[in-house]
């Protein structure tokens, strides 16, 4: 079956989302969300596109930008087999990384530019991972405010006002708005992700870390496996986020 064309956009600005292979996590330490940073940094150049907003999620990534000289499937591929590249030698692993394609929708006017700026900086928070937008350091919302990196930021500020101290204040007022903001997202397919999985292992097991069901008693450790795959996990994500065996998990 074929894949339905990406929709193009006349501005030539698109709200992207790039999301990990079955929900994976695509990022496990301070050092993961740095390099993919750098990485979406460094092509910057040569792909010619602009970044307006970004939010690096633990098993999916949100950016706002603006095609450039070369097709954002291009850009992507570039970015993805940078990163993964690094990725598996980090972590000793093989295959892929991220989902087969990026998603994208086209930004057309000016009210859902702003509508998808501040949908993407929400998103921690909307997620209940933080509370305070300022305090999350994986999006481009204090790039706003003066942090130097590698968003294209006058832009995003110009729709606010001329003066930028005051296109700063109103940028964040702007963004700290309750608001029932709608973006695209990935559809879900049915499987269990691997945020939710993990939160079903440590119920399960009563850990505070999937990894430790390797310390459990082998015949409490098999029963929990047998609850999890009971569950809806899969072997592989068992494998992933416990750091068993898959062999010894395919046993039980």
């Amino acid at each position: 079956m074929s894949r339905k064309a990406r929709e193009k956009s006349s501005t030539g600005i698109y709200h992207v989302i790039l999301r990990g292979i079955n929900g994976q996590i695509i990022f496990k330490d301070n050092e993961d969300y740095k390099k993919l940073i750098q990485t979406i940094n460094e092509y910057k150049e040569i792909s010619g596109y602009e970044i307006y907003a970004f939010c690096l999620m633990n098993n999916h990534i949100h950016l706002l930008m603006k095609e450039g000289k070369e097709d954002l499937g291009i850009v992507f591929r570039r970015i993805g087999a940078s990163y993964v590249y690094w990725y598996n030698r980090k972590y000793k692993r093989r295959g892929h990384l991220f989902q087969d394609r990026y998603k994208s929708e086209p930004v057309e006017d000016d009210k859902y530019f702003l509508t998808v700026l501040r949908y993407i900086h929400q998103n921690p928070i909307k997620a209940g991972i933080e509370t305070n937008i300022s305090k999350y350091p994986w999006s481009s919302y204090n790039e706003y405010l003066g942090k130097e990196n590698i968003c294209d930021i006058k832009f995003a500020l110009d729709f606010f006002a001329d003066e930028k101290k005051r296109a700063v204040d109103l940028f964040k007022k702007f963004n700290s708005e309750e608001n029932d903001d709608k973006c695209f997202e990935y559809e879900k397919d049915g499987r269990i992700d691997d945020i939710e999985a993990a939160k079903l292992i440590e119920k399960t097991a009563k850990v505070e870390n999937p990894n430790q069901v390797q310390n459990c008693e082998k015949e409490k450790r098999d029963k929990i496996i047998k609850e999890l795959k009971n569950g809806g996990l899969s072997i592989r994500q068992i494998e992933r986020l416990t750091g068993i065996s898959f062999a010894v998990i395919r046993r039980i």
